[in-house]
């Protein structure tokens, strides 16, 4: 089991309990729900998107898929899913694919989907393809603290 040290760090400094689950290694959020025995509503995944002032991350429930052109029209700015090269540099701490949705750690801006809500525990990649953090729906907002909230995703 391994977390991301900047992840760690920001969890630490926050405060935030949390604890660890293993599955076995799974290439798509729908199959690590599925190996770690969550509801895909309670894993949150995290979409990296580059705009023409940066990158935000886009964190929907795993069992949903954003809508690009409403989260285009909510934030302004015209978008596009980031490379793994660009994922590899904001996130050097991580497998590709296995991005946390705490953006604050790697100092790239969130945006939440308004179905996560406060209730509820929630789950989320530590940085590779084993691990899962687990945390209550409270603190996964804690986490996510000044993050943008809106409706962009629909069930998959």
């Amino acid at each position: 089991m391994t977390i991301a040290r900047k992840l760690q760090d920001y969890i630490a400094g926050k405060g935030i309990p949390f604890d660890t689950v293993a599955h076995h290694r799974t290439s798509t959020s729908s199959q690590t729900a599925q190996a770690a025995h969550i509801p895909g509503r309670r894993l949150a995944k995290p979409v990296l998107l580059h705009h023409e002032m940066g990158y935000a991350l886009a964190v929907v429930p795993s069992s949903h898929r954003v809508e690009l052109n409403t989260l285009q029209d909510v934030l302004g700015k015209r978008l596009g899913l980031a490379s793994e090269d660009e994922v590899g540099q904001l996130f050097s701490d991580c497998d590709i694919g296995a991005v946390p949705p705490v953006g604050a750690a790697y100092d790239v801006p969130v945006i939440l989907d308004e179905s996560f809500g406060a209730e509820g525990d929630v789950y989320f990649e530590g940085g590779d393809h084993k691990t899962l953090v687990h945390v209550s729906g409270g603190d996964f907002r804690n986490l996510l603290q000044g993050a943008q909230v809106a409706r962009f995703s629909h069930p998959a």
